[in-house]
């Protein structure tokens, strides 16, 4: 089925990824097709205290390491530059790129989000046990897995949640277009969706047979605050049922580059648009959506040119990031997907980025999770004065005046201005 696009502000919107492309990320049946050996579970550190849950597949083991408390603003004080690298449908394959990607976080400081498939804790063998809305039962745009994948990615799943990632949801089959697509479902027809997502992370040893290996150490009915809808379509009933389910926030629109709002109760926390370097128009922040620009829906396309247009996606992001950062510093939101489109050259993009922006002074390379509770702890007319600013704007006034408890003093030589 061809990749369903959508036009705005002259960017390919299209549909962060195709059920023709192997949809999101690093894809179920990509397990089936050369994984590495088999390795030993990682045991939970020294001292937790581990309570399982249901069948053992999650478990409570205390808070989660390595989040700092979020802080209020002080009066008159900058705001930090929150960067987001989220990846949809993660999961582990041959090409190891979870893997890959935690290691690139943990040596840049950075935390990220991981929207992890349902279906990808899920193996073939099972696959009745899923029941799509408008499909048939077992029906899946990106297929499901096998107890090998299912080992890979919940290893990956595990420690990356160990170390202060946050693991969202990209929910279950991927199915997008006018067919029965994500984009016609009911607000019910979502709570199904959302709840099967839920429920394969938390029985994938019982559907697997993988009682042996470690628990996720999380209870996911309280970890999954969060998601992102395939192809970016059905947000509107899908946040109608993620509100009365609990989450918190929704990355499934696109925004510009302002500070964020709540839609529904949830925080809006969607891509954005940013320059694309040699063209009149904007990009959003996602890997998929260069590529459909650069050489449409064919995922190798002229080997010639990968370099150029990892380089695009590179210096589109850095752009976008340094009109936040030298403006208003609205958070960055960046999407991606563990595939290797035109010879991996968007992953080497990401990971320059990466590697640039999240060690410098005030940069916060953060999940989903951190930055809704960043902003839940603000106070909301800081906020509201924020929102006030426009693309790439910096208060004219300076930061510290522009968050000021109170007006700032008059310059000398004007009325009302302090003697000298």
């Amino acid at each position: 089925m061809a990749a369903t696009q959508r036009i705005a502000v002259g960017v390919v919107i299209a549909a962060a990824c195709a059920s023709s492309l192997a949809a999101c990320a690093s894809g179920a049946d990509a397990p089936r097709q050369g994984l590495h050996g088999p390795q030993k579970a990682p045991v939970q550190p020294p001292g937790s205290a581990v309570r399982l849950i249901g069948d053992g597949s999650t478990a409570y083991t205390g808070a989660q390491p390595h989040l700092p408390k979020p802080q209020r603003l002080k009066a008159g004080e900058k705001p930090p530059q929150f960067v987001v690298f989220s990846w949809d449908g993660a999961g582990e394959d041959s090409q190891k790129l979870f893997s890959h990607f935690r290691k690139v976080a943990k040596d840049n400081n950075a935390k990220m989000t991981f929207f992890l498939s349902g279906v990808y804790m899920l193996p073939e063998d099972k696959r009745d046990l899923y029941r799509p809305p408008q499909h048939a039962p077992g029906s899946s745009e990106i297929g499901f897995n096998d107890a090998q994948g299912i080992t890979d990615t919940a290893e990956q799943v595990r420690l990356a949640w160990l170390e202060g990632n946050e693991i969202g949801t990209h929910f279950n089959g991927h199915f997008c277009g006018p067919d029965g697509g994500v984009g016609q479902w009911s607000v019910d027809e979502w709570k199904s969706e959302i709840d099967q997502a839920k429920q394969f992370v938390k029985t994938w040893k019982t559907n697997s047979g993988l009682k042996n290996l470690a628990p996720l150490p999380f209870d996911y009915d309280k970890e999954l605050i969060g998601g992102r809808t395939p192809c970016l379509e059905g947000q509107k009933n899908f946040m109608k049922a993620a509100s009365q389910m609990g989450f918190r926030y929704d990355s499934s629109g696109v925004n510009n580059q302002v500070w964020p709002k709540k839609k529904d109760g949830l925080w809006d926390l969607s891509m954005q648009l940013v320059p694309f370097p040699g063209h009149t128009f904007e990009q959003l922040t996602m890997d998929y959506n260069f590529m459909v620009n650069q050489s449409g829906t064919q995922t190798q396309g002229d080997p010639d040119k990968f370099g150029y247009w990892g380089d695009q996606m590179r210096d589109g992001l850095l752009k976008g990031f340094y009109r936040a950062y030298d403006g208003n510093r609205a958070p960055l939101v960046i999407g991606n997907h563990f595939e290797s489109w035109n010879g991996g050259t968007y992953m080497r993009a990401v990971e320059d980025v990466v590697k640039e922006v999240c060690n410098k002074p005030d940069v916060r390379c953060v999940s989903f999770h951190q930055l809704a509770d960043w902003l839940d702890a603000q106070d909301p007319q800081t906020l509201a004065k924020l929102r006030g600013l426009e693309v790439g704007e910096a208060p004219k006034q300076g930061w510290a005046s522009f968050l000021s408890a109170r007006p700032a003093p008059a310059p000398k030589g004007v009325p009302g201005a302090p003697k000298p």
